[in-house]
């Protein structure tokens, strides 16, 4: 797969999931009674609704911005990923397992988006990788 192609994937990958994150950060600090009442219902309390939406918000700010605050975007994929893999399991757990559909298409979404963002940074990886030990 060349550059070109990587770029594209990962860029529409991370749109998406930028669109995703940012209307339900938004909704979680607006107050939106369906979202707030589903996320209640899964048994979380209200401040860490709140919590939720602050931190997507922020997410997606950092993912959106080209070519800077590499490490840091490497915190945003790990925390959407932490998100949605607890989604997941309480959906699945409380809700039921057709619940679960929106959790396993972003998961899928943002591997794309994360697989890319490796293979176009690569140098990245190799300047904080610690030192093999022999």
């Amino acid at each position: 797969m060349n550059t070109k192609t990587a770029t594209i994937i990962y860029w529409s990958a991370t749109i998406f999931m930028s669109l995703w994150f940012g209307a339900s950060g938004f909704f979680e600090l607006t107050g939106n009674p369906i979202v707030w009442g589903i996320t209640q219902q899964l048994g979380y309390p209200p401040h860490f609704i709140y919590i939720l939406g602050v931190f997507k918000i922020a997410g997606i700010i950092t993912l959106l911005i080209p070519n800077k605050f590499l490490r840091l975007k490497e915190w945003v994929f790990a925390g959407m990923f932490f998100d949605i893999t607890f989604a997941f399991f309480s959906k699945i757990s409380v809700l039921g397992f057709p619940a679960t559909v929106d959790a396993i298409i972003a998961f899928t979404v943002l591997s794309a988006a994360y697989l890319m963002f490796r293979k176009l940074y690569p140098a990245h990886y190799a300047a904080v990788a610690p030192a093999a030990v022999s």
